[in-house]
């Protein structure tokens, strides 16, 4: 089978079967190409890859593309998933991946900013143009309801309650859940969709998209990446745009919101997750050790 076609097959059944949210698909696709032009490259064909073959090109992802043990694991996750995939088809006879060893994930603590760096952020956007006042409405929105990028490129008009202050979100694995946004992010909204949205949307344009671009299109991704690493070199911060749903989590935290209620709104599928924020300021576990442990408080002093 040619090769586009079977990646086309594959993705199907990563979507239709498998029940892969879109970014897992498109990034295990991804994964995929690049293994199928490293086999074309070895002259080598599926029926002939082995562990051992699988394992080699591992290390050449390591020494040559400088992959990190995260990457690394979703490399193995995406060729396990691809093999079983070909097994189904009848095109191999055994799924070499499953022996390999997925690397283990090294937990590194997420960035966080303070609230006056944010606020310094927001204010180096120029509000008086459509775009700079979607920017600063998406940048409001996404620290105010804890959102990631994809969640809110994805965000629809609809999906808005501006009364309440919620925003109906399909999260990871194509799961819906409500966040909540606070007041300052619900007057931005209101004044992007009454002034700047119509402008940057033009007569002719129907898309029910919240967030659009020059073209009336759908702001993706790489465009919001783009327009806040602009923003954060202005405010002289190396910030990524995830750092504000890290700095939403950790004001959580701060201001006593207890873990289950940070996973919810986060839309995190385990506590696990959601407990690294507990080791960003230590101060939020002493305080909560002082509370609580008022007797061995007073044996320390």
């Amino acid at each position: 089978m040619e090769k586009n076609e079977l990646l086309k097959r594959y993705c199907s059944r990563l979507i239709a079967i498998e029940r892969r949210a879109v970014l897992t698909m498109e990034s295990y696709s991804l994964e995929i190409r690049r293994f199928m032009d490293f086999l074309e490259a070895e002259k080598t064909s599926l029926a002939c890859v082995d562990a051992a073959f699988l394992s080699t090109y591992l290390a050449m992802r390591r020494a040559v593309d400088k992959i990190d043990s995260r990457t690394a694991a979703k490399t193995v996750s995406a060729l396990r998933s691809f093999f079983k995939f070909l097994m189904d088809e009848g095109i191999v006879n055994d799924n070499p991946a499953v022996v390999l060893e997925s690397p283990k994930r090294r937990s590194r603590l997420p960035d966080v900013m303070d609230k006056e760096t944010i606020e310094a952020l927001l204010d180096t956007v120029d509000t008086s143009s459509p775009r700079g006042c979607r920017d600063r409405c998406l940048f409001e929105l996404i620290f105010s309801a804890g959102l990631r990028v994809s969640e809110a490129s994805a965000l629809n008009i609809r999906d808005i309650d501006l009364e309440g202050g919620v925003a109906k979100v399909t999260g990871k694995g194509s799961k819906e859940r409500l966040a909540l946004f606070g007041q300052p992010a619900a007057m931005r909204l209101k004044e992007y969709l009454k002034e700047a949205r119509p402008r940057l949307a033009g007569k002719v344009n129907k898309t029910q998209a919240l967030f659009i671009g020059r073209n009336g299109k759908r702001l993706s991704r790489k465009g919001i990446w783009k327009n806040y690493a602009k923003s954060a070199a202005l405010a002289g911060t190396s910030s990524h745009l995830h750092t504000l749903r890290h700095s939403f989590a950790t004001a959580l935290l701060k201001g006593g919101a207890d873990l289950r209620t940070v996973q919810e709104l986060l839309g995190h599928a385990d506590l696990s997750t959601t407990q690294i924020y507990t080791h960003v300021d230590s101060g939020v576990l002493r305080e909560n050790h002082r509370r609580f442990l008022p007797r061995l408080n007073k044996a320390e002093s």
